[in-house]
Parts: C-alpha cells; sequence; structure tokens
C-alpha cells in the first residue's frame, strides 16, 4: 500500500506531530470527504506501507521525525512545491527563501532522488505573464537543480471555488494560457532550461497536450519511481479515484479538505479562504483522524 500524506492538506507542514502519533499508533482513520460519517481504518503498520509520498511547501516540522521514520524501515519520498507567488496568490506561505531553504536542507539529509520539485500550478495573469514566469523558473532552477532531479509542472485548474477565492485581486488572469501567442515557446523553453540543469520535466494531470512541446505526461506517485529508488515493485494501475488526465498509481490518502492553512487563491482543495484555519482549531494531534 502506498499513503498519500496528502493531496489535500500539507501534512508535514502542519499536522507532523500528528501523523507521527498515527506512525506510532500503527494505524489512522480518515473521514469520507463526502460523507463525514463514513470513516475507514488505514494500517500504517511497517509491514503494510510500501511507500509514504509527502506533497509539502515546509518539510521543517516534519524533519525531526525523519530519524524515526528511518530507524522503522519506512521508504518515503517528496513532492515539494517551490513556487515565487507573493502573498497575494499564495496567502499564508513562508517567504520564498525559507522554502528555497528547507527544500535543499531537505535534500541534503534524505537524498536528491527522494525530493522532487513541483513548480505549479503554473497561474497566469496580466502580473504573473508567460515573461515573468519563465525568469522565475530559471531562477528556481539555478538554485534548485543541484538538490532535485525532476520538476514537474501544470497549469492552474479553474474550479469554481477556485475562482470564488481568486475573486478581488487586482489582476487579469487567463483561463486558457495555450492560446496565448508565444505558449508553445513558452513550455520550450522550460524545457529547455529544466534539460541544461540536467533536470527531467514532466507534467501533472494537464488537459492540455504538452508532449509536443517536450513534456512527458508524469505521476506524481510513480510505481516506476519506486522501483528505480526503492527497488520495490508496487501496482502500476491507474488510481481510478482521481482525475482522468492523472497518471498517479493507486494510493490512499489520509488527508482531509479544508484543512490547509496557506489560503492559496488557486488552492482545489479548500473550498473557501479561512476554511483550514477553522478546522485547525478544533484538530487533536492525538486523534486517530486528523479532522
Amino acid at each position: 500500500m502506498i499513503i498519500s500524506a496528502s493531496r489535500r492538506t500539507d501534512i508535514p507542514a502542519f499536522y507532523s506531530t500528528w501523523f507521527i502519533n498515527r506512525i506510532r499508533a500503527g494505524f489512522c482513520e480518515v473521514k469520507n470527504p463526502f460523507n463525514s460519517r463514513q470513516t475507514s481504518r488505514v494500517s500504517l503498520l511497517p509491514q503494510d506501507v510500501d511507500v509514504i509520498v509527502f506533497w509539502t511547501r515546509n518539510a521543517l516540522p516534519l524533519m525531526q521525525y525523519l530519524d524515526e521514520l528511518d530507524r522503522l524501515g519506512y521508504s518515503y519520498y517528496f513532492l515539494y512545491t517551490v513556487t515565487p507567488y507573493e502573498h497575494d496568490l499564495d496567502g499564508k506561505n513562508p517567504s520564498l527563501q525559507k522554502r528555497i531553504d528547507g527544500f535543499i536542507k531537505l535534500a541534503r539529509k534524505i537524498g536528491r532522488d527522494k525530493v522532487h520539485w513541483r513548480y505549479d500550478p503554473i497561474v497566469i495573469g496580466s502580473k504573473h505573464d508567460l515573461q515573468y514566469h519563465e525568469e522565475q523558473f530559471f531562477q528556481l532552477t539555478e538554485k534548485l537543480h543541484d538538490f532535485t532531479e525532476s520538476v514537474i509542472i501544470s497549469f492552474v485548474d479553474y474550479y469554481k471555488k477556485t475562482l470564488r477565492n481568486m475573486a478581488g485581486l487586482d489582476e487579469d488572469f487567463v483561463q486558457n494560457p495555450e492560446e496565448l501567442p508565444g505558449f508553445g515557446s513558452f513550455v520550450r523553453n522550460l524545457v529547455g532550461i529544466a534539460k541544461s540543469a540536467n533536470l527531467q520535466i514532466f507534467s501533472c494531470a494537464e488537459t492540455r497536450d504538452l508532449q509536443k512541446f517536450g513534456v512527458r505526461p508524469g505521476k506524481c506517485i510513480d510505481d516506476k519511481l519506486i522501483r528505480d529508488v526503492f527497488g520495490k515493485v508496487v501496482s502500476s494501475r491507474k488510481d481510478p479515484g482521481q482525475r482522468k488526465e492523472c497518471h498517479c498509481v493507486v494510493s490512499k490518502d489520509i488527508g482531509a479538505y479544508d484543512s490547509c492553512l496557506y489560503d492559496c487563491r488557486y488552492c482545489y482543495a479548500s473550498s473557501n479562504l479561512g476554511a483550514g484555519e477553522k478546522r485547525f482549531l478544533r484538530h487533536d494531534s492525538n486523534s486517530a483522524s486528523l479532522v
């Protein structure tokens, strides 16, 4: 079994104490996001967990527990988001420099093959135009390429709640960036920057055809990566619970929606700004479930 921790919230940043408590207990409970009365029990025993995949923007709070995970025999890797947005889009994220420093510190501890950079979502607007992203991507690549082997990109999906959370911002956003003049050149330039830094570049759950520009569809939860890095053979079956465009293999997510405190305007996992803070106030790090 692969544990996803978590697409729905940043467990390393905000719930690391809860997580290690559940590891020590050997299980957690996960509420059905569509029916909170339904709860499933998930084993976290080392013999039942093939790999843990952490999704984060700040792994520092969890790093104090990694030695314990190692002693217990867990395998894990990180999907680590580093994007250049200011607080107008990124809400309550740590500063960009702190995120870069945290990324590097983690990679130095566990190895660059276990820390994968996410430059996503790419939000295109009047302030954050194609030139802005190309420049920022280049600068971040310069700082991170020695500490990872790959970069994952995707363009923001404008769900209804995304549009609601982004309403009122002083910027005109482009919902169909592929219609912009120079879009193809932009993506090819990202590919060139990544390859020049010896980084593989993949897309994540993209409805757009980026392969023609040199970006292969990726798997954030990746059976090949797990085999290559950890020597473990897991199912290659696509996770039926994810979007059609998502190529991730089957995993069990132990997070909860509306529990992240970042308040990123483009987030699909929060119904509205402030929802995570409200749920966090009720969080009990000794509870079997995150919320």
